[in-house]
Formats: C-alpha cells, sequence, structure tokens
C-alpha cells in the first residue's frame, strides 16, 4: 500500500457519505468531517437534506475518502461501513467539541450546541465504522484499520 489509512484520513476534508432511502434507492453526498478516533466521523447536515432523511430510514451508510486532485490512477481512498444517526444529548455535547476542534484546525470558528440545535438549520450526525479498507493494486479489499 502506498499511503496508510491514518494518512488518506488525516490528510482530507471531505468525505462522501453513501446512504440509501427506505427503497434502497441509493445518495451519495460530499461533506466537510471531523474525527478524534478514526472510528466516529461528525458533520453537520440539514435535516431536510436527502442523505439526513436517508439516515432516519436507513442508518447502515458507507462512507469514502480520497484526495480528488492527484494524478490518474494515483489516488488511494479509505472505504468504510458506519451506522450515522443525528446526535443529541450527552452525545451531542462531545460530538460538537470534535466538529468544533476539526474547523478550528482548518481555520473556522468554535461551535456550540446552539449551532446545531433549533432552530438553527443546521444538526450534528455521527457515523461510527465497523470496517475499514483500502484497495490493491488487483482493486482487492485490504482491511485497513487506521486505529492501529
Amino acid at each position: 500500500m502506498r499511503a496508510s489509512a491514518r494518512e488518506i484520513l488525516d490528510a482530507n476534508l471531505y468525505m462522501t457519505l453513501g446512504t440509501a432511502d427506505a427503497s434502497g434507492r441509493p445518495w451519495v453526498s460530499p461533506v466537510y468531517y471531523a474525527t478524534a478516533d478514526y472510528a466516529d466521523f461528525y458533520w453537520v447536515s440539514k435535516p431536510e437534506a436527502t442523505h439526513s432523511r436517508n439516515l432516519v430510514a436507513r442508518p447502515e451508510a458507507s462512507i469514502v475518502v480520497f484526495d480528488s486532485s492527484v494524478p490518474i490512477d494515483t489516488g488511494q481512498a479509505v472505504y468504510t461501513s458506519v451506522v450515522a444517526r443525528e446526535l443529541t444529548g450527552a452525545a451531542l455535547e462531545r460530538g460538537i467539541e470534535i466538529f468544533s476542534r476539526g474547523l478550528q484546525r482548518h481555520g473556522e470558528r468554535a461551535w456550540t450546541p446552539a449551532d446545531v440545535l433549533a432552530p438553527a438549520r443546521l444538526r450534528l450526525y455521527r457515523a461510527t465504522a465497523s470496517d475499514w479498507w483500502l484497495l490493491d493494486e488487483r482493486d482487492q479489499r485490504v482491511p485497513a484499520d487506521p486505529r492501529v
């Protein structure tokens, strides 16, 4: 492998979130993410967004993180299987701290729970990964847990 899952996750700002509605119709969305442990991925979205509505019906999803600026045939990606949901209560408190630290590392202002609670237009979401993969030269999945 040319790059580790951790290197790819650390070097990128956006993930592609793959969801499906109750009937199985797929939808993908690019979202800015933050993570503190490579297992939980945090982002904000409108609750009316297609991917947010899909997660209510079907919380199982997938994420791909990759750098789209590299030359053709040199890119690598981290693929994950996740379960995702909107956060509330204590999970929201912890999650907004992690999300806010990510924003601040990239020059943005700190966020608070007020930024993601009604009547604010955005909500905070978390996807918890259960598996991580890279693809090898033969396009075969290679386990790539970034936590180890």
